[in-house]
């Protein structure tokens, strides 16, 4: 049911992870130490989400705008699951199943994320046995709203048009000098 393989999304998983730990959000720039994306690959990102999750400064972009429109929840609870997935000891399972469901599923929970009763319920249902694939309908239905929500409320955003706009200026007047 997951449109990601389990590799495609450890990769995933492993870029974003740090980012969601830092409780002070600067990602404005989409810098990463001394190296900015490129014009080629911020136009990639408009080919298709999977593209934009899958570049490092496309996911940082994205979050960014995540936390600009208060619901960077969503890509916290993505992650959230893809680390839980990657789990090998059984015995904490249920510890990191409970967490999860207590910050992003449960009625009230401090970053709880859009999802319909049926998938709430069966996700508490799922964590009374829990297994690594407990959290897939609802992760599914997140990845769904951001693709088809949040994705392209970005690529419409005006930090994204800007941003563009930033390249396009600057690879016009690099190819003037030349």
């Amino acid at each position: 049911m997951i449109l990601f393989s389990l590799l495609r999304a450890k990769e995933l998983k492993s870029r974003m992870v740090n980012f969601l730990q830092k409780s002070n959000w600067s990602l404005s720039s989409c810098k990463i130490g001394k190296t900015r994306p490129t014009l080629e690959e911020c136009m990639r990102w408009k080919e298709s989400f999977e593209k934009l999750l899958s570049n490092k400064h496309g996911l940082i972009a994205f979050t960014d705008f995540l936390v600009s429109e208060f619901s960077e929840e969503n890509i916290a609870f993505y992650f959230a699951c893809e680390d839980f997935r990657s789990t090998k000891s059984a015995a904490k399972l249920a510890t990191k199943a409970q967490r999860i469901y207590d910050e992003f599923i449960c009625t009230d929970a401090p970053r709880e994320v859009n999802i319909d009763h049926e998938t709430r319920d069966i996700t508490r249902a799922n964590l009374k046995d829990p297994s690594t694939s407990c959290f897939d309908m609802a992760q599914h239905r997140i990845y769904l709203l951001m693709a088809k929500d949040c994705y392209p409320r970005f690529l419409r955003s005006p930090a994204y048009k800007d941003h563009i706009s930033q390249l396009c200026a600057k690879c016009t007047s690099t190819s003037k000098k030349a």
